[in-house]
């Protein structure tokens, strides 16, 4: 009989907010998230933060497949800038926290955390425009739900 894996420091749940103007996402850390050393690889900590965007707007109502069907619009990462301040490693339950800092006609400044329990592991502000699809040009933020952003912030 083998014996019981360790307990889990807590376990992953849905995402959620727990204040106004912030969202929550768990990640739990698998192994293909690591490296030789056994630590996130740290471009992962870039599609947690991609996958916690993701869920904050298909939260709000806008999957990313409806915009781009309806609207012909899409959200693309404009730019990057990124702290890595301590490591992750397999098995951690990890937060992504994610906030707007700024809200423009065409683009999304987020702030994000990537934390453990109280641990700030990573942290990151992600600049994200509004393209029209098809002309793979700027384009203004849909009317509707500018506004409802807005509301959310």
């Amino acid at each position: 009989m083998q014996p019981a894996p360790p307990a889990l420091s807590r376990p992953c749940s849905a995402s959620s907010t727990d204040q106004p103007g912030r969202f929550l996402l768990p990640i739990r850390v698998y192994y293909e998230d690591t490296d030789a050393a056994g630590v996130v690889y740290y471009a992962n900590y870039l599609r947690f933060c991609e996958r916690a965007r993701t869920e904050w707007l298909r939260r709000l109502g806008y999957g990313q497949q409806a915009m781009l069907a309806g609207e012909g619009t899409a959200f693309v990462v404009r730019s990057v800038q990124a702290d890595y301040l301590l490591p992750a490693r397999l098995d951690d339950a990890l937060t992504v926290v994610t906030r707007v800092d700024t809200l423009r006609r065409a683009s999304i400044l987020f702030h994000q955390d990537v934390r453990r329990d109280d641990e700030l592991l990573f942290t990151a502000r992600v600049l994200v425009a509004c393209i029209d699809w098809h002309k793979q040009k700027p384009a203004a933020i849909p009317a509707a739900m500018h506004a409802h952003l807005e509301s959310q912030a």
